[in-house]
């Protein structure tokens, strides 16, 4: 297996449950890992940021769950060589009483799903 690795991806988007994050675009940070199986062609790691950026740009998410979910899936389907995909999607602004650096959910998916 072969991994490629998108580290740090930065976006502007609407993602949240509160009145807000409706409205206002906040910095998310998205890592996509995936493995690829050994075969012919390229898993074209420009397409891989493009499937990520489609899903910021895509209008509000509520969920950091579903913009793993999202990309993870999109990533599985870009090449059949991918067989597996790891989302990491954080939100550095999160309103919590007590200091913070960031939120993470983690997505992981696997061709066979």
């Amino acid at each position: 297996m072969i991994e490629i690795t998108l580290r740090a991806m930065r976006f502007h988007a609407l993602v949240g449950i509160l009145p807000h994050e409706r409205t206002i675009p906040q910095p998310i940070e998205i890592d996509l890992y995936v493995r690829v199986a050994e075969g012919e062609g390229v898993v074209d790691y420009r397409v891989l940021h493009e499937i990520a950026a489609a899903v910021m740009t895509s209008g509000h998410i509520d969920f950091l769950e579903e913009i793993g979910g999202r990309v993870a899936e999109g990533a599985l389907a870009h090449n059949p060589r991918v067989r597996w995909a790891r989302v990491a999607v954080r939100k550095p602004h999160v309103a919590l009483a007590g200091p913070l650096e960031y939120v993470e959910v983690a997505v992981e998916r696997n061709a066979n799903e």
